[in-house]
């Protein structure tokens, strides 16, 4: 299965707004970028991401997991852009930050690194494992 990075400005939603969601979730809208919509295209139920704090605190803080599929966006007047729907599965225990992903070699080639901006990103196995291992938790 494939892992993801959803970057969310904690302002507009917060870690703490996506536990309160619950088990139903919530659907990832406001994704106006075609890689990162087309990222979400290519999710699949189950696959899970990290959920990072863009702009203030700059870490990552959660595990998130994809319930629903891709679906098109009724607030997207085009018809081009969709998301999915998501649910928290569980805080890192120590969040971890830009800073340090960026200071560890072994992460040098993560798309967070290189394209900062790019707010759904695809994570591979081994940064997946690396970051789980630093914010405290066995990778899911």
């Amino acid at each position: 299965m494939a892992h993801w990075l959803y970057k969310s400005e904690p302002e507009v939603w917060s870690w703490d707004r996506q536990v309160e969601a619950g088990e139903a979730g919530t659907y990832w809208d406001g994704v106006r970028n075609y890689l990162a919509n087309n990222h979400m295209k290519a999710m699949q139920v189950g696959e899970r991401g990290f959920f990072y704090h863009s702009n203030e605190g700059k870490a990552v803080v959660g595990i998130v997991e994809v319930v629903k599929p891709w679906a098109h966006d009724p607030k997207d007047e085009t018809g081009k852009f969709g998301a999915v729907t998501l649910k928290a599965v569980a805080p890192l225990p120590k969040p971890v930050g830009l800073v340090e992903i960026k200071a560890d070699p072994r992460l040098a080639e993560m798309v967070l690194v290189k394209n900062s901006r790019l707010s759904v990103q695809p994570v591979t196995d081994d940064e997946w494992a690396l970051i789980c291992s630093l914010g405290g938790v066995t990778a899911p």
